[in-house]
């Protein structure tokens, strides 16, 4: 590899503003040669690019990598994902291939973290409702008043992925218990968190709030279902911020249509909901539009976090967020 590496970027023209505004790219010039006035989003476009390129940093709108892009960019030795999942803009041939993997998955794991624990504070405090019920129906008289709160409250975090465990570490300050559902971490893990480990029917029917940070995969489709839903306790609150189809909509609108539970939802199924659908009516559910990723200033952690790693590959040392091919099939 040359004194000063070469790159490309492949994404769209959104996603190279946004990640990488002017202090990021001055910190990846020190390293490396790229054009930011050059974001690819399609290779067949792009062969004089790719001829020389050492490295590619991809991120939201990329086009697909396959054995005819890495036929036509035969130095290539680093793909750098300046944003989650590489799952669908990666084949297989990479890997083979020996081209080392990166993703800023750890960067975007800290707004949804933060996201989830901020929701978690207000399903306890019962904000939202209260919020609704304040404008509606004016301030509450004392023995109006709603057991609110989150001492001593149980939380049951599905799935201790990067992002699940992420908001247990921001939960160990609040005295509240921790229950984690994975299948892929061991008891002693769970105990390493700081939490009880727990099946699903025990974490649904004893915590306060179930939120969910599993992986979407096809044994993962409505994982939480109608009978995992009847096991909450009252006045629970089932928060997603992982993928929609994780939970069965129909299901859930069911339940919160009774009232007895509430959600919090930044992804839903299908995405997304169709206008007038009944869960936007219901006071009891609160929907955002999947934001709780990197969104505008975040959105440069993700940059920040991918040039990174490019200083550690021209420097040859060990990338923090490598993707090995194994990992892809549980992953998100």
């Amino acid at each position: 590899m040359p004194t000063r590496a070469r790159g490309v970027f492949a994404m769209s023209d959104y996603a190279r503003r946004t990640a990488f505004p002017d202090a990021v790219l001055q910190r990846l010039a020190t390293v490396a040669e790229i054009d930011p006035a050059v974001p690819i989003t399609d290779f067949r476009l792009a062969g004089e690019h790719l001829a020389t390129a050492d490295f590619l940093i991809t991120g939201w709108g990329s086009p697909l990598v396959d054995v005819n892009v890495l036929d036509a960019a035969p130095n290539l030795r680093l793909v750098a994902h300046a944003a989650g999942s590489v799952k669908h803009h990666l084949t297989a041939d990479v890997w083979q291939r020996g081209i080392t993997v990166s993703s800023a998955a750890d960067a975007n794991a800290e707004p949804v973290a933060e996201y989830t624990r901020a929701m978690i504070m207000l399903a306890c405090k019962r904000a939202l409702p209260q919020a609704n019920a304040y404008r509606t129906a004016g301030w509450p008289l004392d023995d109006q008043r709603v057991d609110a709160g989150y001492v001593e409250r149980t939380i049951g975090v599905v799935g201790a992925s990067r992002i699940g465990r992420r908001v247990i570490e921001l939960l160990r300050p609040w005295n509240v218990r921790v229950l984690v559902s994975d299948p892929y971490c061991s008891p002693d893990q769970v105990r390493a968190l700081g939490a009880q480990q727990a099946n699903l029917d025990r974490l649904c029917a004893e915590s306060d709030v179930v939120t969910v940070h599993a992986p979407e995969l096809p044994e993962t489709r409505h994982l939480i279902d109608d009978r995992l839903l009847s096991l909450m306790r009252d006045s629970s609150v089932l928060i997603n911020t992982a993928r929609g189809s994780l939970v069965d909509t129909e299901a859930l609108l069911a339940h919160c249509e009774t009232g007895r539970i509430s959600a919090i939802l930044d992804v839903t199924d299908p995405e997304p909901l169709p206008p007038g659908h009944r869960l936007f009516e219901l006071p009891n559910v609160t929907i955002t539009p999947h934001l709780a990723g990197a969104q505008g200033t975040e959105i440069a952690l993700l940059g920040h976090y991918a040039v990174d790693e490019v200083i550690r590959f021209v420097a040859q040392e060990p990338l923090h967020g490598t993707v090995a091919f194994e990992d892809l099939a549980r992953g998100a």
